[in-house]
C-alpha cells in the first residue's frame, strides 16, 4: 500500500496534480507582514484574562509551517487581546495540574509516528527505564488528562496536522469530530463556507476562497457529523484522489461542544502562505475565541438536524 501511494504521488506530480508551494522563511519581514494583517479588534468581549497553551511538538511528519503557525497564533491572540500564549513542546504540560492553568490548548501540527499515531507514547517509548506497559500507561494517562480537561470546560484548537495527534484513539476522535484518514496531493483548492451567516466565518467572503493545500479526509467519528461545519471542499473537483468517494462534500473546519468544553478544528494551512490572508486570520481569531469560551455561536451538530 505504501509503495502504491508513493507511485501514485510520483505520477500525480508528473501530471501536475501536486503543486507544493516553496517554504517561506519565518523572517522578521514575514512576521511584520502577518502582524499588519492580523485583526486589531476581537469579535467578542473577553470575559476574563485568558491563557492559551500552544503545543507544537511533532514526532512524525514535520510540517515546515509549524514555527509559522505558532507565531501566527501568538500574534493574533496578543494583538487582539484575546489571550496570552504559552508555547511548549513538553508533553508533561498535559498533566491535569498544568492544564488547569489554561483556558484552551492549541495543537499545532502535532503529527506522531505512523505506526502508533500516539504522540504521548512516542515520547515515553524513548525512555528505556520504563517497561512497555509503563510507557503505554503513562501515554494513556496524558491522553485521558486532555480529554477530561476539555470535557470539564477547557477549549481545544486543532490546526492542520494537529488532527492526527492521537489518530488511532476513538475517544480522541469522538472529542474532536474525526480522525485523519488520507489526503490527495497538494493543489489549488476552492474552500466554500458551510454556514455563511456564522459569526466565525463572517470575515470570509461568502463565495469562499482559493488556496493551495492538501485536502484532509477524515474517518471514525467523522461519519456521525457530530459537529457544526464551517468550511468544506467539493471533492468532485479535487484531482488525485485514489479511492472511491461517496460523499463529495468534505468538511475541513468545524466547531463542536464536548461536555462543558469547546473544540475548533481548522485543517487549512499546510502552507504559511494561507496565513497571508487578512480574512483568514480573523477567521482563526474567531475560532480561538469560541474555544476560549468568549464567543458564543451556534455549534449545533449536523447529526441533530
Amino acid at each position: 500500500m505504501i509503495r502504491l501511494r508513493i507511485a501514485f504521488f510520483l505520477i500525480a506530480t508528473i501530471h501536475g496534480y501536486s503543486q507544493d508551494l516553496q517554504p517561506v522563511e519565518r523572517s522578521l519581514d514575514w512576521l511584520e507582514k502577518i502582524n499588519a494583517l492580523a485583526p486589531q479588534q476581537k469579535q467578542a468581549k473577553t470575559i476574563k484574562p485568558r491563557k492559551l497553551m500552544v503545543f507544537s511538538l511533532h514526532t512524525g511528519f514535520e510540517h515546515w509551517v509549524i514555527p509559522h503557525t505558532e507565531a501566527v497564533v501568538n500574534i493574533i491572540s496578543e494583538k487582539s487581546g484575546i489571550a496570552t500564549c504559552y508555547n511548549t513542546k513538553n508533553i508533561l504540560d498535559f498533566d491535569p495540574d498544568k492544564l488547569r492553568e489554561f483556558d484552551a490548548v492549541v495543537l499545532n501540527n502535532t503529527c506522531p509516528e505512523r505506526d502508533e499515531r500516539d504522540i504521548f507514547y512516542d515520547i515515553f517509548r524513548q525512555d528505556s527505564t520504563l517497561t512497555e506497559s509503563q510507557q503505554r500507561e503513562k501515554a494513556a494517562y496524558l491522553e485521558s488528562s486532555l480529554i477530561n480537561y476539555v470535557r470539564e470546560g477547557g477549549g481545544l484548537i486543532l490546526i492542520h496536522g494537529g488532527t492526527t495527534m492521537q489518530n488511532n484513539s476513538m475517544a480522541f476522535s469522538e472529542m474532536t469530530g474525526g480522525s485523519f484518514d488520507f489526503h490527495p496531493p497538494q493543489q489549488p483548492l476552492h474552500v466554500e463556507l458551510a454556514d455563511v451567516n456564522h459569526p466565525i466565518t463572517n470575515p470570509l467572503s461568502q463565495s469562499g476562497f482559493t488556496h493551495t493545500d492538501e485536502l484532509y479526509f477524515f474517518k471514525n467519528a467523522y461519519r456521525t457529523k457530530n459537529f457544526h461545519p464551517l468550511l468544506y471542499v467539493d471533492a468532485s473537483k479535487v484531482r488525485g484522489i485514489d479511492q472511491p468517494i461517496k460523499d463529495t462534500i468534505r468538511y475541513i473546519s468545524w466547531v463542536k461542544s464536548f461536555g462543558k468544553g469547546r473544540v475548533f478544528v481548522c485543517t487549512p494551512s499546510h502552507n504559511a502562505q494561507t496565513f497571508e490572508n487578512e480574512a483568514f486570520l480573523e477567521f482563526l481569531m474567531n475560532g480561538i475565541q469560541y474555544a476560549l469560551g468568549d464567543l458564543n455561536v451556534n455549534d449545533t451538530p449536523i447529526s441533530s438536524n
